[in-house]
């Protein structure tokens, strides 16, 4: 069967509770209709770039599929119909990545990185001396109009 991933994005106004709800609600529909859901995560409440109906922020949800396209269809057309859910989006992968997804890798990386550097003395960038600037007259096309 072909492998799929699936990002949904739920209203804002959920609880997280709700949120995972939604995670196993949209797997059972996979299972029900032959397919295997390899893995899922809850990425949590983020910011979007763009407002999606008035919500400015959304649960963010990722599955990981082995199921025939017809599964994928019946999902994505209930999800398409749920009131909670703003928007999805399913792909068709050659395999699956093993471990966690990179959402999730940023998310374990932010919080030991939180401990480990304490005072942030690592990200001192040094003498940036050898930056030169020119004179302020050396402008190119501002001052050729002046003339």
């Amino acid at each position: 069967m072909p492998l799929y991933e699936h990002v949904l994005i739920a209203r804002q106004d959920l609880t997280n509770a709700q949120a995972e709800g939604l995670i196993e609600h949209f797997s059972t529909v996979i299972t029900d209709n032959g397919g295997k859901v390899a893995g899922q995560e809850y990425w949590g409440l983020k910011t979007m770039a763009y407002k999606i109906n008035k919500n400015r922020k959304g649960h963010y949800a990722f599955i990981r599929t082995d199921a025939p396209a017809g599964a994928v269809q019946e999902m994505e057309r209930l999800a398409r119909l749920h009131d909670d859910v703003m928007r999805v989006l399913s792909i068709r992968v050659d395999a699956h990545g093993e471990g966690p997804s990179v959402q999730m890798q940023k998310r374990d990386d932010r919080e030991r990185g939180d401990r480990d550097r304490g005072d942030r003395g690592d990200r001192d960038r040094g003498d940036r001396g050898d930056r030169d600037r020119g004179e302020r007259g050396d402008r190119g096309d501002r001052d050729r109009s002046r003339d």
